[in-house]
């Protein structure tokens, strides 16, 4: 034992890390890179506005210099609710820069859930885009904490067709134009520091704050590069939300590898086929909803281009149809798999040569497929979630799919339990029911927990639930998906009413909701009469989700 001990000393002996061999991971590395070796490359593209990298990360060092004289620092949470332009691309770094954590806000979000997530993540200051004037006023005026307000004026903007008063007086280019150029920020000590928060529905009425450390930004980053095969020639099309687990963290993946960002406001099929046109676009990511967005589009808007683009969707596959008007339209997909715990994209098809040669269905069948892990994470198992043993390998034995590696959360902001439970065996639990392929490639079956994915958002039946259950009119209530050809799937509401309800039409339900949450999250579909119960007194989704499939 001695002699062991004495020879395993000898890779550790005055083998210790330094400031030259041992630099913490973050992608803020990826900024600095690629300003140096690409200084007058177009980093970013905004209508009419156009930044090299070097202009880029000036901008960025300005956002925190501001911020460092607004007396942010190190584990100060700045929020930033914007859609996806110059600012909320910048807010990525800036904000990164001083030890800070950037709350990138999903801009869907009703005002109630905005002040929940402003005063549970500690904002301090709040970034906000104009347009969103009337849920930024509301929601401050709710929550406990009272952030410095920062408003974005964007030049491609037209505020008096999309609405958008001025709350204040500061203004994001006055408040960065007092920011200094060069100003050197703090790398992280750690790169288990956090770097973002993002809120999560999960299966809850309240969200869940994920928390992102700079080792797996920077790691998922890298993961991005390969799966996607990005290059310095790509130019990526931002029509996947920012504010979506970072953008998948393309945010920081596309500026790694000097690539070029072209912004969009907001996505829709003539902006996207006009992008590719005329910027050479030649990836973008989305939900499926924005697939067939791009199949569906009117041929006037359609242009031709001759180059492939490719597109990385998640969340349900895509039917084979839209994957076959893609194809014809000359851009190519990867399915991909990942939840916000797990930075994006985790796992994806990987592409087998073998398939160049199948037909379309069976092409499509195996597209489906939420496959293997990306390069950059650890390991996926798809396990009896109590015994925490493997599945057989025959693509029939339902698992909960199960995740390990670095580019995990740190956990949920202010929630042990759940942390705990989350990571529960050694493993993370993704909640999502899953065969595993004889080739190791694992394929979802159906959702353990009753989260509705409607256009890539994640909607909680318990939040709609307790809106219906508030409703004077109703006795009982319970929300499934129902399939969706545009959104993948939306909220159907199942409702027993009281005896003295009187009529009641399911356009009143829909608007009570849409008048008291996010309108995306409302029923689309209402369905009247008693709930199926078991012997206890649970309602019976199950049954409900083959009812609401075959309405």
């Amino acid at each position: 034992m001695e002699r062991q001990t004495a020879a395993s000393d000898i890779w550790e002996r005055d083998l210790g890390r330094n400031s030259a061999n041992y630099v913490p991971l973050t992608p803020l590395s990826f900024l600095r890179r690629s300003a140096a070796v690409y200084p007058g490359k177009t980093a970013v593209i905004h209508g009419r506005l156009r930044y090299s990298y070097a202009e880029f990360a000036a901008r960025c060092r300005r956002l925190a210099s501001a911020l460092a004289k607004a007396g942010i620092g190190k584990g100060d949470t700045v929020a930033v609710l914007a859609p996806n332009i110059p600012p909320m691309l910048e807010a990525h770094y800036g904000i990164p820069m001083l030890g800070a954590v950037l709350n990138a806000l999903n801009i869907r979000l009703d005002a109630d859930t905005i002040g929940f997530c402003l005063d549970h993540g500690g904002a301090k200051v709040l970034i906000a885009d104009r347009e969103f004037s009337a849920t930024t006023e509301k929601a401050l005026a709710k929550c406990k904490v009272k952030p410095l307000l920062v408003e974005i004026d964007d030049s491609e903007a037209d505020y008096a067709a999309i609405g958008g008063k001025r709350l204040g007086d500061l203004t994001y280019e006055q408040f960065i134009a007092g920011g200094d150029p060069d100003f050197v920020g703090d790398a992280p000590v750690d790169e288990w520091d956090a770097i973002t928060l993002n809120y999560t529905s999960g299966t809850t009425g309240n969200p869940k704050g994920v928390v992102y450390h700079h080792r797996g930004a920077f790691l998922n980053a890298l993961g991005d590069v390969t799966f996607f095969a990005l290059h310095p020639r790509v130019v990526y099309l931002w029509t996947l939300p920012m504010f979506h687990c970072n953008g998948w963290c393309f945010t920081w993946a596309v500026t790694a590898i000097g690539g070029t960002h072209v912004c969009l406001r907001r996505v829709e099929a003539a902006a996207v086929f006009r992008a590719i046109e005329e910027h050479g676009v030649t990836n973008l990511c989305g939900a499926p909803i924005v697939l067939n967005l791009l199949a569906h589009a009117p041929e006037s808007v359609k242009t031709k281009f001759d180059h492939v683009v490719d597109v990385a969707t998640g969340g349900a596959a895509p039917p084979s149809a839209i994957i076959a008007a893609m194809e014809r339209n000359g851009f190519r997909v990867t399915h991909a798999y990942g939840l916000t715990e797990t930075y994006g994209p985790s796992t994806f098809c990987a592409w087998q040569e073998a398939w160049d040669e199948l037909a379309l269905e069976p092409r499509a069948r195996v597209m489906a497929r939420q496959g293997v892990t990306v390069l950059t994470f650890e390991a996926l198992m798809v396990a009896d979630p109590e015994t925490m043993k493997p599945v057989p390998r025959d693509g029939q034995t339902i698992g909960e799919l199960m995740l390990r590696g670095n580019r995990l959360m740190k956990g949920y902001l202010k929630n042990p339990e759940a942390t705990a439970e989350a990571f529960r065996g050694g493993w993370f639990h993704s909640g999502d029911l899953a065969v595993w392929h004889p080739d190791g490639y694992a394929e979802i079956k159906d959702r353990a927990k009753d989260i509705i994915i409607s256009g890539g958002e994640n909607i909680s039946s318990l939040e709609v639930e307790e809106v219906l259950y508030r409703h004077p009119k109703v006795l009982e209530a319970a929300v499934v998906a129902r399939p969706d050809e545009k959104w993948g799937e939306h909220p159907c509401a199942f409702v027993t009413l009281r005896e003295d309800a009187g009529a009641v039409s399911p356009d009143e339900i829909i608007e009570w909701c849409r008048a008291n949450m996010a309108r995306f999250k409302a029923p689309r579909t209402v369905v009247f009469g008693p709930l199926p119960k078991t012997s206890t007194g649970k309602i019976q989704k199950f049954l409900l989700r083959d009812s609401a499939r075959n309405l």
